[in-house]
């Protein structure tokens, strides 16, 4: 495995980091790496590509799904923030970090983000890269059904929430309620859990060429959405803003998708009005 070339992947990062900061300079609004995050990765896996003798039909597949999942995630990122003021999670690490918070964002924000979406690319690198190790048998082709199977559910999955939550709040009629609806009745993350899908489903397609070691990809990410800059940190403030989402809470999951659970201490009368 050439591991000079995940160390190239790792500098095509930093350099797009320090472009889109200085673009957060002149904005004033650091929020927009959340758009170029994806970004960063589909430009490494280019990169992890790039020395293969020929672009395969597996190596194809591979591509085409990094290129889906990221230019999907920037442009509904990028739209979702557009014309809206930096993001409250941002505007706190703001505040937390003066004076010079527009010098000291190269190193917390961008170049942080940059050197956690290369750690996470580890298993595009080895799905990549590492086609010396890959023979197509039995195994491999199934290992790689299951890594298409999850990145398609996951894609599916996470764009049908955004979409639906994206309709919810274009209803004026909908300001300060939550969203309980759809994929959001069984989960209160249902986006987040999609995005667990892909990374799942790219680690799979490394485990095919014997990087097992690679799992610490998903596992991360994984750990990202439910304890780190996902589900908790979202729902920090959040019953502040919408004192409905105390019961949300109460009756559903928080990442993976399950029925609807009675709240404590309420008849089932009352239930039966309250889910409907």
């Amino acid at each position: 495995m050439n591991w000079l070339l995940y160390i190239d992947g790792l500098m095509v990062m930093l350099v797009m980091a320090f472009a889109t900061w200085l673009l957060s300079v002149y904005l004033r609004d650091v929020s927009i790496v959340d758009s170029a995050w994806s970004l960063m990765i589909l430009v490494a896996s280019f990169t992890y590509s790039s020395t293969l003798p020929y672009m395969g039909l597996r190596e194809f597949v591979i591509i085409s799904l990094v290129t889906v999942w990221a230019i999907r995630l920037s442009i509904h990122l990028t739209w979702r923030n557009w014309g809206e003021k930096e993001d409250r999670r941002y505007q706190a690490i703001r505040a937390k970090y003066q004076p010079h918070f527009e010098i000291k964002s190269l190193l917390i924000i961008f170049f942080f983000q940059a050197i956690l979406a290369w750690i996470i690319s580890i298993s595009l690198f080895s799905a990549l890269s590492d086609e010396a190790n890959y023979t197509i048998t039995f195994t491999t082709l199934v290992i790689d059904s299951i890594a298409v199977i999850l990145i398609l559910i996951g894609l599916f999955y996470e764009t049908a929430a955004d979409w639906q939550l994206a309709k919810f709040k274009d209803n004026p009629g909908n300001h300060g309620k939550v969203m309980d609806k759809g994929l959001w009745k069984y989960s209160r993350h249902p986006n987040y859990f999609g995005e667990c899908l892909i990374w799942w489903g790219f680690f799979f397609f490394a485990l095919a060429t014997g990087a097992w070691w690679s799992v610490i990809s998903p596992i991360i990410m994984t750990w990202l959405l439910l304890k780190f800059s996902g589900v908790v940190m979202l729902e920090e403030t959040i019953t502040e803003r919408r004192p409905e989402y105390s019961n949300y809470i109460k009756t559903t999951n928080a990442f993976f998708p399950g029925t609807t659970k009675k709240p404590d201490n309420i008849s089932d009368s009352c239930y039966e009005g309250y889910t409907k």
